[in-house]
């Protein structure tokens, strides 16, 4: 019978069901971890040890937080206190995707389910967690969040694809409607006949190549400055969502991952799906960049701004960037890779100008690049009162 810490207060009917609960999830494939209200862990599956790396000896009365990457490790215990004080269930009963951490450091994806159990006057707590690492074999359990997050690309794809033919072939068009103009002007000169025919003819060159720089024009402002609804979501619930999908393929492994976000300006007026894709390219190219780097270092913050805007930043200890390639670096098919297309900086620009902010790249104190962009808090000038 597995020993649980004093201060439980179990009863030997309450040992037996709990025995009899660990017999019953060691054959479960995922990990099931039971903690008390403090915490504690008193049951830990063999579906764990598997996935976290440690026995159950090794993690037993353990705080859960152990299992967890900055910053949920150093909040785990005041979530856990809100709910016991207050009663409101956050994450109880429902499936969230967010992040765990390895006996070895690794941070990977999970999805996480919380229920609640009581025994006389005392309530523990059950996780089953999911390991989304390997995306073939939880193909349906993320298929709806990536087939949103691909129809934003697309969506966004296209519009940065216009809007780079739009600037590109106004050049020409406008040389059409200069050499047009300027022939008519010499023709009426001239004294052959069939010139009408030809006045005619060039001013309907004249008037298409007019229209279709009109449509052009409204093509890429509708592109540039296109209506959003905003609505005000909390950052922390973004990156940790973004984090999980840009590590479902595995690609965590060996990175020293942590984030960091501000709980003073967390909330942002943002459409939450588009900036959760900004996240996504940004961390996979971070992680992208590290590939051949022997520490790999990433780190995801946020700051508060006296303007009303958060800033929320992307470093990582790879190569750094080419100074040639950093002027340009957020231009249409302009890309570092070496089979890239160039659009995926340009479409995180897009998008982060129509929220309003600004995106940009600096050498990080981590050794290579931080991306930073900035976005509206939704707590100032009075939104939320």
């Amino acid at each position: 019978m597995k020993e649980l810490p004093a201060n439980s207060r179990v009863t030997n009917r309450m040992l037996r069901r709990f025995d009899d609960l660990h017999g019953l999830t060691d054959v479960v494939p995922d990990a099931v971890v039971v903690i008390d209200q403090a915490g504690g862990i008193l049951s830990f599956n063999t579906g764990a040890e598997r996935m976290f790396g440690y026995s159950e000896e090794q993690v037993r009365n353990e705080n859960v937080s152990l299992l967890m990457p900055s910053p949920d490790r150093e909040a785990h215990n005041g979530y856990l206190a809100h709910y016991l004080d207050t009663g409101e269930k956050r994450m109880i009963g429902t499936a969230r995707v967010t992040n765990a951490r390895r006996r070895n450091g690794d941070t990977f994806p999970i999805e996480l389910t919380v229920g609640e159990m009581k025994f006389g006057d005392r309530l523990y707590f059950a996780g089953f967690i999911k390991d989304l690492t390997n995306v073939g074999e939880n193909e349906q359990l993320m298929h709806s969040l990536q087939a949103d997050l691909a129809h934003v690309s697309r969506i966004s794809s296209m519009g940065s694809l216009a809007s780079s033919i739009a600037h590109e072939l106004n050049q020409p068009l406008t040389s059409i409607v200069n050499y047009a103009a300027a022939a008519s002007d010499m023709l009426d000169d001239a004294a052959m006949d069939g010139l009408d025919d030809v006045r005619h003819a060039l001013s309907k060159c004249r008037s298409e190549a007019l229209r279709a720089g009109e449509i052009i024009r409204r093509l890429r402002d509708f592109i540039s400055h296109g209506d959003i609804t905003p609505e005000i979501d909390n950052l922390r619930r973004i990156v940790n969502s973004a984090t999980a999908l840009a590590l479902v393929n595995g690609d965590g492994r060996d990175v020293d991952f942590s984030s960091q976000i501000a709980p003073e300006c967390e909330s942002v007026l943002v459409v939450p799906i588009q900036i959760q894709q900004v996240l996504v390219n940004l961390i996979r190219n971070a992680l992208e960049a590290m590939q051949g780097s022997p520490n790999k270092r990433l780190r995801v913050t946020s700051a508060c701004h006296d303007d009303g805007m958060v800033r929320i930043s992307v470093s990582d200890s790879g190569p750094g960037l080419d100074p040639h390639v950093a002027q340009r670096l957020f231009h249409p098919f302009v890309s570092t890779k070496a089979s890239g297309m160039g659009l995926g900086l340009s479409i995180c620009q897009t998008i982060i100008n129509a929220h309003g902010g600004k995106i940009w790249a600096r050498p990080s104190e981590l050794g290579g690049t931080e991306f930073s962009f900035t976005l509206k808090s939704a707590n100032f000038g009075g939104e939320n009162d």
